[in-house]
This record gives C-alpha cells, structure tokens and sequence, in this order.
C-alpha cells in the first residue's frame, strides 16, 4: 500500500512535468509547444505548429496514460508513459543537434537548451522510477477448477485414507473386519475357527472320523 502511494506521486509529478515542460523554452527561446510533430520524424523547420499538432499531443497522450495506470494500479502503463515522454523528448534532442552547432544548456545569451528540455526528462525519469515503485495490483489467489474440488472433494480424497484408501472419515467399506476382508471371504476372519486358524479342505473318502457306537 505505501509502495503504491509513493509510486503514485512520483508518476502524478513525471505527468505533470512532461505536460507543462512544452510551455517553457526548449531551444533558443523557442516554446515546445511551437515544435510541430512532423518535425520529429522529418526535422526541424522554423514553421510554428498549432497547439495539438505540436509535441504537446505525444506528451499529454503519456500523462492520461499515467492516469488511467494509476487507477488501475498497471505498472506496465506508467512504465510505458514514461517511455513515450523519454523517447520523444530524446528524438527532439537528435533533430535539433542536427540543425544545430550543438546542445549546450541555456547560456546567458538565452541560447542552447531550455528548462522546457529538463522538465520533460525528469518527467519520464519520475514515470519510470514511479513505476518501479509501485507494487501494483495485489494477486489474488488461484481457484481449483471444478475437476479438481470434485476429485478433492470425493469419496477417496488424498487428505483421509490415501488416493485409493477409503472414505472421508477413515472408515474402511468392511470396518468390521480389521483386515479389511469382505463378508462372503471363503477364508473367514482370524479367530472365527479357534486357534486352528481357517478350515481346511473336506476329508476325502475313508478319511473321515471314525464312527459312533
């Protein structure tokens, strides 16, 4: 639960920072805002982009992203809002060094590098490490599928009496008999002959006992 609330501010922080960072400077004095998308992919011109065409589209695209993670505790969503802020910001820099000497942070001229640049990296830093933090949804436990509490709930469970032992309760089907022989067993049960232990086969002829006088 902590994990989720520090995880959560650092990525509410990210959000906001990549959001606002295209109203500062970017290069030069120029506002982000006033970069158009196509100049990411096709280089950098002096034309100035609307508001929704500029890379504030990308940018605000990752912050309802981060929304929509947040809500539904997804750490992949932040993790991947963190990326688009990062990845366009970092396509920005590569275009923008080619059209220029270098990339040097804001001099005293006003030149190079703005803090519009900044605000936008720290916030995709801030996502991810936001993202990292997190500890996402709780798992919740795997249910039995029906086969199996039918077979665990069945006559011969493995908890009493073994997979193939007798019922719940361990109570054998012929519990009188504690070798667990049937009613009808031809030998009988220990102890139901005497000592002599089960009868044996019937005398043959002229073997039989001696008649009675």
């Amino acid at each position: 639960m902590v994990r989720n609330v520090i995880g959560s501010v650092l990525a509410l922080a990210g959000a906001i920072a990549a959001v606002w960072s295209p109203f500062h400077a970017w290069h030069d004095g120029r506002l982000g805002r006033h970069y158009r998308i196509a100049d990411l992919f096709g280089g950098i011109t002096a034309g100035q982009a609307e508001l929704w065409t500029s890379v504030l589209l990308p940018l605000a695209f990752a912050a309802l992203l981060t929304l929509l993670g947040l809500a539904l505790r997804s750490r992949l969503l932040v993790a991947l809002a963190g990326v688009i802020v990062l990845g366009f910001t970092v396509l920005w820099m590569v275009r923008q060094s080619q059209v220029s000497d270098g990339l040097t942070f804001d001099g005293a001229d006003g030149s190079g590098l703005g803090w519009g640049v900044v605000l936008a990296l720290g916030g995709g830093v801030l996502l991810l490490l936001g993202a990292a933090v997190m500890s996402g949804r709780p798992r919740r436990p795997r249910r039995r599928s029906r086969e199996a509490e039918a077979y665990a709930g069945g006559p011969y469970d493995d908890h009493e009496g073994g997979r193939y032992g007798a019922p719940h309760g361990g109570r054998d089907e012929y519990d009188g008999d504690p070798y667990g022989r049937p009613p009808d067993d031809p030998y009988g049960r220990p102890g139901d002959h005497g000592d002599q232990g089960p009868p044996g086969p019937p005398p043959g002829p002229g073997q039989g006992p001696p008649p009675r006088y």
